[in-house]
Parts: C-alpha cells; structure tokens; sequence
C-alpha cells in the first residue's frame, strides 16, 4: 500500500515546496487553469441557457444533467479507471470537454443549436467529468513522496477555491463585455491548456493491463470488489467513509442555504451575497495554505484535526443563525470555509495511503457517489427546513450535522492505536 512516487521531489521537499518540481507543479498549473475555467462555466452555461430560453426551470435542467452522471456511472467509472493509466484518462478527458464545450457557442453560431442538443452535450460533458476528479486523487499518490499527501491534496484543492474567487468574477465581467457565448469559447481554451500541461508529467502506471473489452461477469466482480473493499473489509475506510458522508450532508447544504440566510436574515442583496461567497473562499484557500505547510501525523492525530475543525465549524454556523450584521456574518463564513474545507485533503491523504493502488478508482468513485447523493439529500432536506421552518433553523440544523461529524471522527480517532498507518488496517 506504500506507493512509489513517479518523481520522488527528495526528502527536503514539503508542503510548498512541491510547486518546485517539475511534475506536481504542471499539475498545479493546469488545475488552477482548469478550475478557474469551471468557474467560468458555471456563470456563462447558466446563462446563456437562461438568454436562450427565458425560463428558470430549462436552465436548472442544466443542474440536474450534471447531477446525474456521477450518481449513475460513478462506481461503474472507478472499475475502468483502475484498469488505465491515469496521466493518459485526465489528458483524454480535458480534450473531450474542450470539444464538449466549444461545440455549444459554435452551434449557436451557425443556429443550429437546439436546447435538445445543449442538453445532449451538457450531460455528455458532465459523463466524461465524472472521471477526472476520481483519476487525479489516484494519480497523486503516483507523483509525490508519502509524507507529502496531505500538503499535494491541500494545494489541489486549493485551485479549486481559486476558481471559485476568479472563475465567476471574470465570466460575468466577460459576458457584459464579450457575451455568454463567447465566454464559453475561453472556457474550453482552460481545458485545453490542462492538457497540455500533464502531458509532459511522470506519472507511474500501477495497472494497464484490461480495459473495455473485459466480460461483464468480471466488471461485476470488480465491482463488487471495490464496495466490499470500502464497506466490509477494513474499518478504517468505512469509518471514513460514514464520516465524509456525514460531512457532505452538512457542508454541501450550507452553500445550498448561505444565499437564503444573505437575503432574509441579513437582508442584503446580490452585492453582499457576493461578499459572503468571497469570504467562504477566502477560508478554503486559507485552510489549504496551511496545510501545505504542516508534516502529516498518524492517524490518530489526523482524526483529531479533522474532529476539531469540525467542531469549529458547527458551531460557527450555528452561531451564524443568531446574526443579523453582515461584517460579524462574514467572519464567521471565513471560520466556517477554512474549518471545513480541512476535511477532503486530510481524509484523501488517507484513503491514497489505506488503499492499494489498484483499487484507488474504485474507492475515490465509491466516495464521490456517496458524496454526491448526501450533499443532494442535505441541499433538499435542509432546503426544505429553511422555506418550511426558517433559515435559522436550518442554519442550526446543519452546524448539528457539522458538531456530530465532530463526535465520529473523534470517536474513531481514539479507537485508533497510534501506529504507522500501513498498519492501520
């Protein structure tokens, strides 16, 4: 289960100091340019489908579309990935979405792009997607050393909270300059460059052999391999598995809820939603800062950080509900965005270090449908407790969520003897 790096970056290397290599650095870059492309994609498609049709419920079809794949393909996706080289299924995956999404605005160039056909090719893009987060988790622990996890997690999830700061910023600043459509065209040129950036990387192969043509009695069985794998065989990734999804439920809920808690708790308007949203981002990108910077401990120590900022966040949000001043609101965002976005590195650097190589797809698309589907159960129930009840109780609800995240990961962190985690299983 110890992974060899590609690269090794030398055991004077940590934290930041993986920006210097050669590999993970092009990693970086590409992801940075790639999210901030997400980011642009969520304003500009949102949109343009909205300039299109006029209608609220065409455009939130739009949302549903790139729900559904990763609840439907997800483990289906791990079984394959396992099979292919990683660096090569991230290279492919960026180009089929930059074709995806260059395909909209050049259809609507020539008129002849139907809603029928955006959907098509939203719900294509969002298929092909549903593979590349799952592939780069796997690919990490194949670029840096060991002890480098925790920080190489904390600055790839770092990119994301950069596209989440810029992404919107600059597409909605290029739709009243340039259009929505013509907003989408710089949005497949990000993807573009992603590839071109890991083309050039080192990345080691642990299985290649297989592949599509396998018969299905054997896509079943790995399958069935992987569930048994996360859910039955080893403790330790199924204690993380009901703690993230736990974490989901209240986290994804909480970005659901924030816009509801802006406009009839603080009564500000899109401007200060905007602010709010910032400073959420500004948290996160706190949060991976540091922990670039520390070494990784055992699991037992790795548990209580995880505990403790969780319960920082709880309660937090649950100090959130009793706020009606936007300033003393905005600091607590920024507590709650740096509280919780601890979690995923911390917990991903683990699950790369339980899991044997051969398995990582399987057990990041297992985590990720998990994921997904409680983060939709915590958007509509606490959604519902926010128009059915208020949004103070729905804000208290979900810093309870939070604080009991808090509770398990506490609990298992001191069930957990403190050993080196190859022998945690």
């Amino acid at each position: 289960m110890n992974h060899t790096p590609a690269t090794q970056t030398g055991p004077q290397e940590t934290g930041w100091g993986l920006l210097k290599t050669r590999d993970f650095g092009l990693l970086f870059s590409g992801q940075v340019i790639s999210q901030i492309g997400d980011g642009l994609n969520k304003v500009a498609l949102l949109w343009f489908v909205y300039e299109l049709t006029g209608s609220a419920l065409k455009m939130a079809v739009i949302g549903l579309l790139q729900t559904i794949p990763p609840l439907i393909f997800g483990p289906l996706i791990g079984v394959y990935l396992d099979r292919l080289p990683k660096k090569p299924v991230m290279v492919w995956v960026d180009l089929i979405r930059t074709l995806m999404i260059l395909l909209i605005p050049a259809l609507y160039a020539q008129d002849a792009l139907t809603l029928e056909r955006l959907y098509v090719l939203v719900f294509l893009t969002s298929v092909v997607s549903t593979v590349f987060g799952p592939a780069l988790s796997s690919a990490i622990p194949l670029i840096v050393s060991r002890a480098q996890l925790t920080a190489a997690n904390a600055l790839i999830q770092s990119t994301s909270n950069i596209g989440i700061l810029v992404g919107p910023a600059v597409s909605g600043l290029g739709i009243a300059l340039i259009g929505s459509q013509n907003v989408l065209y710089v949005d497949a040129a990000t993807f573009l460059i992603s590839a071109l950036c890991l083309i050039p990387i080192r990345v080691r192969n642990t299985r290649t052999e297989g592949g599509a043509s396998e018969p299905v009695e054997t896509v079943a069985h790995d399958l069935l391999t992987g569930f048994r794998f996360v859910f039955v065989q080893h403790r330790t990734v199924s204690a993380l598995m009901a703690t993230a999804t736990l974490y989901s439920l209240g986290a994804s809920a909480f970005v659901f809820v924030l816009p509801v808690f802006a406009k009839e708790l603080l009564g500000v308007g899109p401007i200060g939603l905007g602010w709010l949203w910032s400073a959420l981002g500004i948290g996160m990108l706190t949060t991976s800062a540091w922990l670039a910077w520390i070494k990784q401990g055992d699991l037992r120590n790795r548990m209580r950080i995880v505990s403790g900022s969780m319960a920082i966040g709880g309660m937090a949000v649950c100090g959130l509900s009793l706020l009606e001043t936007p300033l003393l609101a905005t600091v607590l965002v920024i507590v709650i965005g740096g509280s919780t976005a601890l979690f995923t590195p911390v917990v991903w650097a683990l699950l790369q270090e339980l899991t044997p190589g051969h398995m990582l797809g399987r057990v990041f698309t297992t985590f990720s449908t998990g994921g997904m589907a409680s983060a939709m159960a915590g958007m509509a129930g606490f959604g519902w407790a926010a128009d059915r009840i208020s949004p103070a109780a729905s804000l208290v609800g979900i810093g309870l969520i939070l604080i009991g995240t808090a509770v398990v990961a506490a609990q298992f962190g001191r069930r957990c003897a403190v050993v080196p985690l190859t022998q945690a299983l």
